[in-house]
């Protein structure tokens, strides 16, 4: 419970330091913003000593006294007006500065829990629409609303039918703001949803631009982009209807009461009640006093937005503070032990891979080899981290892999996917991890080991060839062989390949045996996820994972010759197998 207490009291600190950075910067901004508001009094103060001692008293050095005075505070309210716009501005980009970082940190690791491409970028977009919304018009009405009582009182002062008439005119204003909030609120939730579906979609008919292409069913594609975006376009259109509507009659309002003041201020002045100066000064005043409620209704759709950013980002920190840093431990070096793991798939829940547990010791190499859709690329991802476990464990030198940071993890462990993916920088920061600095003799000797030096040599600029977005510029065999240098870089200790020969010829595959020899050479483990048996030359070991069950495990020979004999296993033999693993927590070998 004392555990619990803490990690929400750290998460809410978390939270709170969200907004630390700007809130001091805030109160001053709202004490500026009264300075400002004060300062907006100067038209109203002007006309009214114009019309009432000017004019009347004929003094020509009183006008210039007072035209003097009023362009000094109109330069000074100037002045303030641009301090608080560059401000505001400049706090957007630090927030940015602090935020994105965490969002996109966070957006790396949605898809691993379910989370499609679109919404982990909506997290960057969030960042994108609060920044915006900290140098926007609406932010500076939020200022102005709180000041909007002294050009009320000020008004009140000239006359209290005024007074009155203004303020009625800033409650039926004020009451129109939330109408339109609760009338967008049930729109805006399902407007996001909809941009999310849309970019989605986006997202995969890009990935799939070739196939679209090739097989001539992009117009199909762009048709279901289509009615993704028009489903869109109506919630859009909705929620910009409202805020627009109640914009539109805002203005009308607030013409009207300006209308209004003056007419019931010449009613007063006919009265003998009122000065002439007094209903110019009346109509100046219950205008600038209604411009923030106008235009907060105005920007009600960008400060929603911002307010639902704002409010995912502040899930996204809170998220990242429910992590603890573990202590850190010495690189893994003697096994890697499979405890009894149970993996479902992020997102639909759906086990995958069930009470599978083996071990390995320093030198080892494992082919885990099956049918397809049986589980072995989601043993894969499990055995790395990348997608969490239902139950079990995968220890590394006993430590679980949770006890690691994931930096010093990361430098443990050596990873080739099925499909392979190279970010868009140059080869050497591919292998090196876009590490700083990197030293080039690593870089050499992990290209090296993976047997692809020579071809990189023979690009264009070498090591620092660029490969552009996903490394489409090479042939599939090269990205899978620069992948594969990527995954040896630093002598990690677990290396796991996954179908690291899809797209390899004859010299392709004899490096990649090498590689896995001098990976068990070095006193590392490697596990290769195959199909084509030619990659098992290099392992001793053998794995068979058929219906998400580890139906078979030992000696490479026994396992193959089993295969070779008795086919596929059979259901009662994987029944038997499971029970046995369940019996113990690491399968015996099946003897030679």
């Amino acid at each position: 419970m004392r555990s619990r207490d803490q990690k929400k009291l750290a998460q809410q600190r978390c939270a709170e330091q969200l907004t630390r950075s700007i809130r001091g910067p805030f109160v001053f901004l709202f004490g500026m913003s009264g300075i400002i508001n004060v300062l907006a009094l100067t038209g109203s103060f002007y006309m009214l000593q114009v019309y009432d001692r000017a004019l009347p008293s004929g003094s020509l050095p009183t006008l210039v006294g007072l035209s003097i005075l009023a362009v000094g505070l109109y330069l000074a309210q100037g002045l303030f007006d641009v301090l608080r716009s560059q401000i505001l501005v400049r706090l957007g980009a630090q927030f940015d500065r602090r935020v994105a970082p965490l969002a996109q940190r966070v957006g790396i690791d949605m898809p691993r829990f379910g989370f499609s491409t679109a919404e982990a970028m909506e997290r960057g977009r969030d960042v994108d629409t609060v920044r915006g919304f900290l140098g926007s018009p609406g932010l500076v009405a939020l200022f102005d609303l709180p000041w909007v009582p002294v050009f009320l009182v000020f008004v009140y002062m000239l006359h209290p039918y005024l007074g009155a008439l203004t303020v009625a005119g800033a409650v039926v204003l004020a009451l129109l703001t939330i109408v339109a909030e609760l009338l967008t609120r049930r729109w805006t939730g399902a407007t996001q949803q909809a941009v999310v579906a849309r970019n989605a979609i986006a997202d995969s008919n890009a990935r799939c631009a070739d196939v679209l292409k090739a097989m001539g069913f992009a117009d199909r594609a762009v048709d279901r982009y289509r009615r993704a975006n028009d489903e869109h376009l109506d919630l859009q259109t909705r929620t910009t209807d409202i805020s627009g509507t109640f914009g539109a009659i805002a203005r009308v309002l607030r013409m009207i009461l300006q209308s209004a003041v003056l007419g019931l201020g010449a009613y007063l002045v006919i009265g003998g009640e009122l000065s002439a100066g007094a209903i110019i000064a009346a109509s100046i005043t219950s205008a600038r006093a209604m411009a923030p409620i106008d235009q907060a209704i105005g920007n009600w759709k960008v400060i929603l937005a911002a307010r639902t950013a704002f409010r995912r980002l502040k899930e996204t920190v809170i998220a990242l503070a429910a992590v603890e840093p573990p202590m850190p431990l010495p690189p893994a070096r003697r096994s890697l032990r499979v405890g009894q793991i149970t993996v479902a798939a992020p997102g639909t829940g759906r086990v995958l891979l069930s009470d599978v547990g083996f071990e390995l010791k320093a030198g080892e190499a494992l082919g885990v080899i099956g049918p397809s859709g049986g589980g072995k690329t989601t043993l894969g991802r499990a055995l790395t981290g990348i997608w969490p476990l239902l139950r079990g464990s995968v220890r590394l030198d006993e430590a679980d892999l949770p006890q690691w940071d994931e930096a010093s993890l990361g430098r443990m462990i050596g990873y080739l996917p099925q499909e392979v993916c190279l970010l868009d920088a140059t080869i050497e920061e591919n292998i090196s991890r876009l590490a700083e600095d990197a030293d080039p003799a690593l870089v050499v000797a992990a290209a090296q080991a993976a047997g692809v030096h020579e071809m990189i040599l023979r690009m264009p600029d070498g090591y620092k060839t660029e490969l552009g977005p996903l490394g489409t510029a090479l042939s599939g065999g090269q990205r899978q062989r620069i992948a594969l240098a990527r995954a040896l870089y630093g002598n990690p200790f677990l290396v796991v390949l996954d179908e690291p020969n899809s797209n390899l010829d004859a010299e392709g595959e004899a490096a990649l045996a090498a590689a896995i020899h001098g990976v068990r050479a070095r006193g590392g483990v490697a596990i290769v996820i195959a199909h084509r048996p030619s990659v098992l030359a290099a392992v001793d070991v053998v794995a068979v994972i058929q219906d998400g069950k580890l139906t078979a495990f030992g000696p490479k020979e026994a396992i193959l010759g089993k295969v070779a004999r008795d086919g596929a296993p059979r259901p009662e033999r994987t029944q038997a197998v499971n029970a046995s693993n369940r019996e113990r927590s690491v399968p015996e070998r099946v003897p030679a």
